[in-house]
């Protein structure tokens, strides 16, 4: 909105030429969701402790966990509502990429929302039934696949990275295929949200590893010169990305242990689909498997643990999955499994970063 206001009297006032910059409008997008944390987090936490929602611990967790039991949930509102307020604020709103990828973020949210209103607010232990919830997920990234594949001129080719002459076409099929990342990022992040400050972390990483991304898919010399993709318009999912990361920020300012907030169903659902938006907007939707390499670990280690469980009748691979809680059960102070898991998200986001030119 503000875009749309104060960038068409640059031809009065030179000054306000600086809005058609994507990266001017990416900084202070960040910053205004962070300030929008920063300003409305107190006051959330403490509503969220008055109505008395707090995070409902598994008996089956780790012991260290159960004094979590109570900390105020749902957080992802105060996420969900700073991304969408910055974006809507700084973005070209006539990009359909925007609506699109906002449309995604915010039907997740409602998703999650749902779920967890349930199960803290109704007393439901489980929420909504997982195949409810997987349901639903499915028809909204199904719906979000077709609008991508929707738009004029967008390539339904998918790139390999490190094979340049590899791209597989999946033509209509790619509508699936696209529904199929969405969903699956936003139950791998879901999987991840369950220490202090776990997921936010790598999603911020992730979100400025695609900033960078998305910015160079938008740019038509720098694409050609990187032998990736062209995507007409995606330069504005930058100024999400930079939206998301700074709302992460601010977040995570409450969330860092011990935390004061967790994200709740209502934060990683719509983040995690959020993350698979950008990556298929974007044409990197393979390389996202190395950039959320911690948000993929994870949801296999629940995976294998449940398959091997099942097919050797009682046995384990790990102590409890998901994997950070299998460190916990090591011994690994909790501050200490968070901090590896941020440096690994970090190291996963430089080397898939390098693979720009590795092609």
């Amino acid at each position: 909105m503000i875009y749309h206001l104060l960038f068409p009297l640059h031809t009065t006032i030179s000054v306000f030429n600086v809005f058609r910059y994507i990266t001017f409008r990416t900084i202070y997008a960040g910053i205004t969701s962070l300030l929008i944390c920063f300003i409305l987090g107190p006051w959330f936490i403490r509503k969220l402790t008055e109505m008395q929602i707090g995070q409902y611990i598994r008996k089956l967790g780790p012991e260290s966990h159960h004094k979590k039991a109570g900390t105020p949930t749902m957080g992802g509102t105060l996420i969900l509502f700073s991304l969408t307020t910055s974006t809507l604020l700084w973005a070209d709103l006539t990009n359909s990429f925007v609506w699109i990828i906002l449309f995604i973020t915010v039907g997740f949210g409602i998703i999650g929302f749902i779920d967890d209103y349930l199960m803290q607010v109704r007393k439901r232990n489980k929420g909504l039934t997982a195949t409810g919830k997987f349901i639903l997920q499915c028809l909204l990234a199904l719906v979000a696949g077709f609008m991508v594949w929707s738009c004029n001129g967008f390539s339904t080719e998918v790139t390999i990275p490190f094979f340049k002459n590899l791209s597989p076409d999946f033509g209509r099929g790619y509508i699936i295929f696209a529904a199929l990342i969405i969903v699956a990022t936003s139950n791998a992040v879901n999987l991840t949200d369950g220490l202090d400050g776990l997921a936010i972390g790598p999603i911020i990483i992730t979100a400025a590893t695609y900033m960078l991304l998305a910015y160079v898919a938008g740019h038509v010399k720098l694409a050609d010169y990187l032998q990736i993709n062209y995507v007409p318009g995606c330069g504005e999912i930058v100024v999400f990305c930079g939206a998301l990361a700074g709302a992460g920020l601010g977040f995570l300012w409450f969330n860092a242990y011990p935390a004061q907030v967790f994200m709740g169903d209502v934060g990683s659902l719509s983040i995690g689909a959020a993350i698979g938006a950008v990556a298929v907007i974007t044409k990197q939707e393979i390389l996202l498997i190395l950039v959320g390499g911690i948000f993929v670990i994870e949801a296999f280690s629940v995976i294998f643990q449940v398959s091997y469980f099942k097919i050797t009748g009682g046995k384990r691979i790990f102590k409890m999955a998901p994997l950070h809680h299998h460190f916990e059960l090591k011994g690994w102070a909790e501050p200490k499994v968070i901090v590896r898991f941020w440096i690994i998200a970090i190291m996963l986001a430089l080397i898939s970063l390098s693979t720009l030119k590795l092609r």
